[in-house]
């Protein structure tokens, strides 16, 4: 019984690492980075956040595409240009940089600490 008490923790510790520890290829940059990132006109800045966080507040020259429709709006996206990702706090758009890699997007950036580490 005691073996099986340690599998079912290996497992859950994977799951929860596997969220937590960042995607290979992915670059992260902090707010701070972002402001001199926000002068290159050749990137696509995307926030992740609801319609209703982005229409509270959100950084001019970021399009909103909610993180539960990413999937199915990633085609409106260039893969030759890189995608910086932002959310609230970094969680989603870690999500997001994650699935963008998995659909083939090869230049991603996920900023760090999100829209509220920006105000």
């Amino acid at each position: 019984m005691t073996y099986l008490n340690y599998i079912i923790l290996a497992i859950i510790i994977f799951f929860l690492l596997q969220r937590i520890i960042p995607a290979k290829g992915i670059h992260h940059i902090t707010t701070a980075q972002l402001k001199n990132e926000m002068k290159d006109k050749n990137k696509q800045f995307i926030d992740v956040r609801t319609q209703g966080e982005f229409k509270g507040y959100h950084i001019p020259g970021f399009k909103n595409i909610p993180l539960h429709q990413l999937s199915q709006k990633a085609g409106s996206l260039s893969k030759d240009k890189e995608v910086v990702v932002i959310c609230q706090s970094g969680m989603r758009s870690q999500k997001a940089s994650k699935l963008l890699k998995k659909l083939g997007f090869t230049n991603v950036t996920n900023v760090k600490g999100g829209v509220s580490a920006w105000r």
